[in-house]
């Protein structure tokens, strides 16, 4: 084995050395520096953009789905013309009779409607009284005929009523030959007087009124039942007129009968 001692090297082969491994050397400084000053730059570029005003939201800004409107369609009634309907009046027309003819009472009624609703005239009250002479209570509970004191007629009772505008059979001229003070039976009619009533029958009106009870000879009313003491007198060819009767209104009393002797 050689121990041989080391070589010392030489100053111009340290240099050489040396200088090699600066130029080896410079190159990485340099690299180093760059990346440094990339890696700064990156950082700075990130910073701004992450910063306050947020560009980079605008750099990576996600596309914002639009909203599909789906429009659903409102149903629009078209207006249809209604017709305008115009009521029509109804009218309740009054048979017109020749004749005779029954009729039914209805609810609220009287002597005086029912005349009005026929158009019966001044003596259509002393007509039904005529013509539905009373005669008591039916079985059925039905009035027979009208009463003449009360006038009461009750709903579902049958009247028989006279036709409209016949005139008021007159009364009959009293026998010649009856009893002086014969009481009779009169219903005054349209145009009567207590002197023409007395005239009639051979009698005065002061026998009249006292056998009538009557307070005031000027208010006889049509249809009103009068006892006549008839042949009390001679009889006369005239008919004075001293008191005119009136139409009777509800509850006015009225008679049935007329020229009936009364014993």
């Amino acid at each position: 084995m050689n121990n041989r001692p080391p070589i010392s090297p030489s100053p111009s082969s340290s240099i050489s050395s040396y200088r090699k491994r600066r130029q080896r050397g410079g190159p990485n400084i340099i690299f180093i520096i760059a990346g440094v000053l990339i890696l700064g730059g990156i950082i700075l570029l990130i910073a701004w953009l992450a910063g306050p005003s947020k560009p980079i939201s605008t750099l990576f800004a996600t596309e914002t789905p639009t909203p599909t409107l789906t429009f659903t369609p409102t149903s629009t009634s078209t207006p249809t013309a209604t017709a305008t309907v115009t009521a029509t009046a109804t009218i309740t027309t009054t048979p017109t009779f020749s004749t005779s003819f029954n009729y039914t009472v209805e609810e609220g009624d009287n002597l005086t409607k029912i005349v009005e609703k026929y158009n019966l005239g001044d003596d259509g009250i002393a007509w039904i009284l005529l013509l539905n002479p009373y005669g008591g209570v039916s079985d059925s509970g039905f009035p027979i005929g009208v009463d003449p004191t009360t006038q009461n007629i009750i709903p579902g009772q049958v009247l028989l009523l006279p036709a409209p505008g016949a005139p008021l059979p007159t009364a009959t001229l009293i026998p010649v030959d009856i009893a002086p003070g014969t009481k009779l039976e009169y219903i005054v009619q349209s145009g009567d007087t207590l002197a023409g009533i007395a005239a009639l029958y051979n009698s005065t009106e002061e026998e009249i009124i006292k056998e009538n009870k009557i307070e005031d000879p000027s208010k006889i009313f049509v249809g009103q039942l009068l006892i006549i003491p008839a042949n009390i007198v001679t009889a006369t060819s005239t008919r004075p007129p001293t008191s005119t009767p009136i139409t009777p209104g509800p509850g006015t009393q009225l008679p049935t009968v007329t020229l009936t002797p009364v014993n």
